[in-house]
């Protein structure tokens, strides 16, 4: 398989000038816009003219200059034609089902899910709306074929999968939803870059650009990458689920991670290479570690044929401490006593973060859906940064499994 590198097209899509000519982009802060000729409004409003098609902006609920320099961004990054930039991935993740589904519709996905999204699939939709889930192995693909009814409407998977780190076969997903009129939605947020979803058949990519994307930990924000027609579709002022539900980003927030987005390439390739170094460490000392990077992942091979080698498998990695107990005195220890990183839900920082999945970010999962997804007590989530050097932070490590007894002294 010929591999894109999506920096570049991303190089050419960021290639804007500032109001007055600076190499940033500006912000444009205005909630509303003016327009030059009254008679144009309804045209506007009707989505017949807008900023690249003979109109102008309209109002910062549907599109904000700002906001759509940065989307452009995120399609050229995602190889998409349009995207729209949301005020968490969240409200990404649920306008996008939204605007797939109507009532009493169905869903197809991923039983290995982060917790949030589970809760909205499994909980918020059927009473709210009557659209249901079916939850399924994704790495079964007779399994998610068997699933779909005549009322399915989306096959939804992670690309790497939060936090088992099973990896989708997105090609093989996407012959299934094209052989059943229906569409892939595929959630791209631990590999940014790594993974290039819509390349490989994915029909909608969303992003909780809170993470890797915007690599800081300071802002909330989501993106849903399309083609253009879709993200029109969800601007409607109807039945558009983006301005008419309103999750919209700040320019400021949007100018602020437009600024991070040149580092990502870079960032990414230190997270990987940090990740692979631990978990081929972590694997010699015996350790019950999983990373895509492994050859004894079950889906390296796999990986290895989708991925971008540009930027390694990935920066996440788990590993089974076998208890919770066990798991929260490795994590205390690392935070308390060695600095290693910190014991804290998300992911995609340059510090390490780290946090015992069943009991934090899969929490809203029942114990039932937890044991099928192989989501074990003790599973222990590493989001690796790159802050001190790489033999620094691995003594650390080596010597906190030790106090614990993962492994034995020297």
């Amino acid at each position: 398989m010929k591999h894109r590198n999506p920096v570049e097209t991303l190089a050419s899509a960021r290639h804007e000038f500032g109001e007055h000519g600076g190499v940033n982009m500006s912000v444009e802060a205005s909630t509303t816009f003016t327009v030059m000729h009254s008679s144009t409004m309804p045209d506007i409003f009707g989505g017949k003219k807008g900023p690249e098609k003979g109109g102008c902006y309209l109002y910062g609920r549907h599109f904000n200059p700002t906001v759509y320099t940065l989307g452009k961004q995120l399609a050229a990054l995602e190889g998409t034609e349009a995207a729209y930039c949301t005020a968490s991935g969240m409200s990404a993740i649920s306008a996008t089902l939204l605007q797939l589904c109507d009532a009493n519709d169905h869903i197809v996905s991923s039983n290995t899910v982060y917790g949030g999204t589970y809760a909205l699939m499994h909980d918020l939709l059927p009473p709210k709306t009557g659209i249901s889930t079916t939850l399924v192995d994704i790495t079964d693909l007779d399994a998610v074929e068997a699933a779909i009814t005549d009322r399915t409407r989306v096959i939804y998977t992670e690309s790497v999968a939060n936090p088992t780190l099973r990896v989708a076969d997105i090609p093989r997903l996407s012959a299934i939803a094209r052989r059943h009129g229906i569409k892939l939605v595929v959630d791209n947020t631990f590999s940014p870059l790594v993974l290039s979803p819509i390349k490989l058949g994915a029909d909608i990519v969303v992003h909780s650009m809170t993470k890797f994307i915007n690599g800081a930990s300071d802002y909330i924000a989501g993106a849903i990458c399309a083609d253009a027609a879709f993200i029109q579709e969800m601007m409607d002022l109807h039945t558009g689920m983006l301005m008419i539900l309103g999750p919209t980003m700040d320019p400021q927030v949007a100018f602020n991670i437009n600024l991070r987005i040149p580092h990502l390439p870079l960032r990414m390739t230190e997270h990987s290479k940090r990740t692979q170094l631990f978990a081929e460490r972590l694997q010699d000392l015996g350790m019950t570690v999983s990373y895509p990077g492994l050859a004894a992942h079950p889906d390296h091979e796999l990986m290895s044929e989708l991925h971008c080698p540009d930027y390694g498998y990935g920066g996440i990695l788990t590993l089974d401490m076998g208890t919770v107990e066990k798991a929260n005195e490795l994590l205390d220890l690392l935070q308390n006593e060695y600095q290693f990183g910190y014991v804290a839900v998300s992911l995609g920082y340059f510090d390490t973060l780290m946090s015992c999945s069943g009991s934090s970010t899969s929490s809203e999962m029942t114990d039932e859906d937890k044991a099928a997804a192989a989501i074990s007590q003790g599973l222990v989530r590493l989001s690796i940064g790159y802050t001190g050097t790489i033999e620094q932070r691995w003594n650390q490590m080596e010597e906190a499994l030790r106090r614990v007894g993962a492994i034995s002294r020297k």
